[in-house]
């Protein structure tokens, strides 16, 4: 029995898959895209090609979702058994603090957790203040270096948090590790399999793209292969609605319809983002209004997508992206509501459906 994007997400969020570790992920999309494409190829960096051919293989859509989470690696093992680690992805130091984190060896799964000072002894000072990443360490039940080097641990292997994703009070939202953007590859794979038996003018490349959270390094080579003519992002984006946040901050609602982007820009962080072409955001809303698909209209500060390296690559490609709405972006709890994935992805089988040039 064919599996729903439930189904795809939740399973998804189990697998770790930190920046430039992203193997298992590339693994289950494949395994579970099997019959739902007609080629299918990788490439040196990891990207994973999920080909559906149209009636003109010279018009060409890129759809694009990232595979790898944020996480950690080992950077450094002391004499008495603790792990130093350094952030794979944005990280807020506050979230960090007393969690179960698996170290991923060679050896296998390794558990430790994050912990501090007593409360007892903390200064008021140090309590008024998150530690930071570098100050922070992994606590193995080990009393030397070599105890924690006998469990598999070395310097370089990857961590993730310990968290086993669940629908909250078996509702509609979904809360996980990995949903950035795990949450994106299952609404891609969704479209791959809504496509199987569909007639299409276009030609559509899915791509499961590699080291997003690390800098957007895999989407824009992967964009330089496939030469689309226009391409989207599927990514999550922030979601309000919560205390402590006004509208104004972040307007965009968790089960309100995913978000058509008009407009992103990171001007601290190297100044990257995207600046959706007119004629493109207009189609896709006329999509949504003419098949009565719920939708928000999306301006974020202080972020990107693949979208932007997409955008830039060879002689630049026409590139919008289709938000999913994410409460605790970037946290071990990050949650979604099923329904907008749902609605994403019928979005963007009825935008290809639509393109006849």
């Amino acid at each position: 029995m064919s599996k729903d994007i439930s189904q795809y997400l939740v399973e998804l969020d189990r697998i770790p898959g930190v920046s430039g570790a992203e193997e298992l992920v590339a693994e289950y999309v494949q395994t579970e895209l099997e019959g739902y494409y007609d080629e299918k190829h990788a490439d040196s960096l990891g990207n994973q090609f999920f080909i559906k051919k149209g009636k003109n293989p010279d018009l060409k859509i890129m759809l694009s979702a990232h595979m790898d989470e944020i996480g950690f690696i080992v950077q450094y093992i002391d004499n008495h058994g603790f792990v130093y680690f350094a952030p794979a992805g944005m990280h807020d130091p506050r979230m960090v603090i007393n969690q179960v984190l698996n170290i991923h060896t060679e050896k296998g799964q390794v558990k430790g957790i994050t912990g501090g000072k007593p409360a007892h002894i903390v200064t008021a000072e140090e309590a008024a203040k998150a530690i930071p990443i570098s100050e922070l360490f992994i606590d193995l039940g080990t009393v030397s270096r070599e105890e924690t080097e006998e469990l598999g641990v070395q310097i370089g292997d990857y961590i993730t948090f310990d968290r086993e994703g669940q629908f909250l009070n078996n509702g509609k939202v979904f809360t996980g590790k990995a949903v950035d953007d795990r949450s994106g590859v299952a609404v891609l794979m969704e479209v791959m399999k809504q496509l199987k038996n569909k007639e299409i003018e276009a030609t559509v490349y899915g791509v499961a793209s590699v080291q997003e959270e690390v800098g957007i390094r895999g989407a824009g080579p992967a964009a330089y292969h496939v030469k689309p003519n226009v391409a989207l992002a599927i990514d999550v984006t922030l979601a309000g609605g919560t205390p402590g946040l006004e509208d104004k901050q972040i307007p965009i609602g968790l089960g309100k319809g995913p978000a058509i982007k008009f407009f992103d820009w990171a001007p601290h962080s190297a100044m990257i983002g995207n600046s959706v072409p007119r004629w493109l955001t207009q189609k896709l809303v006329n999509v949504a209004k003419e098949n009565s698909i719920p939708f928000q209209r999306e301006v974020l500060l202080n972020g990107a997508t693949d979208g932007w390296a997409i955008s830039l690559s060879g002689e630049g490609v026409a590139t919008g992206c289709i938000s999913l709405p994410s409460r605790y972006i970037h946290s071990a709890t990050g949650c979604v509501h099923v329904d907008n994935l749902e609605n994403a992805a019928a979005l963007i089988v009825k935008f290809i459906e639509s393109t006849k040039e």
